[in-house]
């Protein structure tokens, strides 16, 4: 039986695919390894052989490190890290801390949170309040009617999302200046979340979009003017041609070569649609109930609400990033000043988390 597809026999994959994908991989990543080496004391080796097999394995790392030449995203993946088997964290205390918070003013969003200039957004299983210190104009909540940020449900995704459009375009009518939407949802605390109750961010800004989205605005410009093709299109043949890619309809969700962090999923879809919410529905599901992921952002690069002076054609009309943001009981941050400033260091294999999918 062959052995499965692994990121740290990424080289040898890259030379097996046939030679349009091979060049096309060529040009949108830089590919590298590098071999690390430790003398360790003998009296370590029975806890490195309890940890990670053998002493051999720690006496020398393969190191792979990929870089996306149009974005500058980078990575760096080592062949222990990679090894490690995604487990779950113990949930019950988890349960009994969510369920401590109940009756928190989430639970009770008419009484315990502001609104906003326009009013509230009604959905389903959702409500709109005012983010009470906001970070830009037009800054939202949608609170989910359900507590538990886990418990959550493809209708409840699909009407979240829907709540927050209709609160983008209500701001835009309060301003018509307001054009850049974003939306963002951090779940439990190691994403970033101050709050436990479910709810997820929207945003709508002026002027010009958050720097990283028109970042990738611009990166996607300048490949499309160089190279004549479509940025999106082409970094999704690549992950195709690797086995990093799984579809849903027209929606591509792709086990990212380059990710912020643990298991980032891109999802890359022509709108916010019923197949959108299949494929993001899926995702989230499959982070919870098979990769054990309890901490997760996601967040949606969308086009402005209205014509703008700048080009959005080179990219879809949505691309999303997922990401695990760790084990809740660890008390080590996740990101440090390596992901901070230099390069990300990730130890889930992207083909594992493919395998998921």
């Amino acid at each position: 039986m062959p052995e499965p597809h692994s990121i740290v026999h990424l080289p040898e994959l890259v030379a097996g695919l046939a030679p349009e994908d091979a060049k096309l991989f060529a040009r949108l990543f830089h590919l590298s390894t590098t071999v690390g080496e430790v003398v360790p004391p003998e009296s370590m080796e029975g806890w490195i052989k309890r940890q990670f097999g053998s002493v051999e394995t720690v006496r020398q790392q393969r190191i792979v490190k990929v870089t996306n030449r149009i974005t500058l995203e980078g990575t760096l993946y080592n062949e222990l890290r990679a090894r490690r088997p995604m487990e779950a964290p113990a949930a019950q205390d988890l349960e009994a801390m969510i369920e401590d918070k109940r009756g928190g003013p989430f639970c009770k969003p008419l009484e315990g949170t502001p609104a906003d200039i326009f009013g509230r957004v009604q959905g389903q299983h959702s409500i709109t309040a005012s983010n009470i210190a906001k970070y830009d104009g037009f800054h939202g909540l949608v609170i989910f009617d359900e507590h538990n940020p886990l418990r959550f449900t493809r209708e409840s995704i699909a009407d979240a999302l829907e709540t927050a459009r209709r609160w983008a375009e209500k701001a835009h009518e309060a301003d018509a200046q307001a054009v850049y939407y974003f939306f963002m949802w951090n779940c439990l605390w190691k994403s970033g979340a101050s709050i436990l109750h479910g709810h997820a961010q929207t945003t709508v800004s002026r002027e010009m979009h958050y720097g990283r989205v028109e970042a990738l605005r611009q990166a996607a410009l300048r490949y499309t003017t160089a190279y004549g093709q479509n940025y999106a299109a082409d970094l999704v043949r690549v992950h195709r041609a690797l086995g990093l890619g799984q579809r849903y309809g027209p929606v591509e969700a792709l086990a990212h070569l380059t990710p912020i962090k643990e298991k980032e999923i891109l999802l890359v879809g022509p709108a916010v649609d019923a197949s959108f919410i299949d494929a993001l529905y899926a995702v989230l599901e499959a982070y919870v109930h098979r990769m054990g992921v309890r901490a997760f952002n996601v967040a949606l690069y969308m086009h402005p609400l209205a014509p703008v002076e700048e080009d959005w054609s080179v990219l879809p009309p949505i691309v999303a990033r997922i990401v695990d943001r760790g084990d809740l009981n660890n008390r080590t941050a996740d990101i440090g000043a390596m992901e901070l400033y230099a390069a990300s260091v990730v130890s889930s294999d992207p083909f594992r988390v493919v395998e998921a999918l």
